[in-house]
């Protein structure tokens, strides 16, 4: 199978692979399309019990793919940009299968964002992530602006989204935002052993308890989902702003 998602189900675990290797897994509007598509599918499928998320090559996910996307030239175009990257961060979060990534490479801004969504991360020793929303004028989706202060505490967290610090796996893992750090040769060994000993739990209760835990961490559906509202108008004045367009233009002229 090929396509800008692979998407594989094998004994009760379906593995997501974003599988745009030479861009190092950017989102452009292919591979939100296919993303989406495809956790819907496992949320719907009575075989699927529970969901990997990885990336092919040298990354997870590079964030937004700045060379290829052009800035959008209307609101209601920026909008249906980062409604579909938040509408992946909804399936992880409060979709019914647990997910486990096998957070590989570079896991930046948009990707950085999705590996904290999983319900478990193994990320392989070697990987990177950081947020440099801020430094392109953009803002953070992903529900991150709900999420990471109760994780890492509100100091830790404005320096994880305002100064956009680079961060090696054993300090996400210290931090709590790595389940575990695996050498790089058995991350997706020891992630589809761990999604194997998950999908062996009778499913109803294992959809309970993320539910229940999910409701733990955001008080309500609500809470997660107004998180999710003021990030992305945030990043549509984002992406509709001057200022962010020649820094982007800087860039991607380079």
């Amino acid at each position: 199978m090929t396509g800008a998602v692979l998407n594989t189900i094998d004994s009760g675990v379906r593995t997501i692979t974003l599988n745009r290797p030479d861009s190092l897994n950017a989102m452009n509007v292919a591979l939100l399309e296919a993303v989406q598509e495809a956790f819907v599918l496992a949320d719907a499928d009575d075989r699927t019990r529970v969901i990997v998320f990885t990336g092919a090559g040298r990354a997870f996910c590079a964030g937004d793919d700045l060379r290829e996307n052009p800035l959008p030239q209307s609101r209601s175009e920026a909008r249906a940009f980062v409604d579909a990257i938040q509408a992946v961060t909804r399936h992880i979060v409060l979709g019914r299968k647990v997910v486990v990534g096998a957070i590989n490479g570079w896991a930046v801004g948009g990707g950085f964002e999705w590996a904290i969504n999983c319900d478990f991360s193994l990320w392989a020793r070697s990987a990177r992530a950081f947020f440099p929303e801020l430094y392109w004028g953009l803002f953070v989706t992903g529900g991150v602006t709900a999420l990471l202060p109760p994780l890492v505490g509100m100091t830790k967290a404005r320096e994880m989204l305002m100064l956009g610090e680079r961060y090696d796996a054993d300090t996400l893992g210290g931090l709590g935002l790595a389940w575990k750090v695996v050498d790089d040769g058995q991350l997706q060994a020891q992630a589809l052993a761990l999604a194997a000993r998950l999908a062996a739990l009778p499913p109803r209760a294992l959809s309970d308890m993320k539910a229940a835990l999910a409701r733990v961490a955001y008080g309500s559906p609500d809470v997660l989902n107004a998180a999710l509202e003021r990030e992305t108008e945030a990043t549509v004045r984002g992406l509709l702003d001057p200022q962010t367009a020649e820094r982007l233009k800087a860039f991607t002229d380079r």
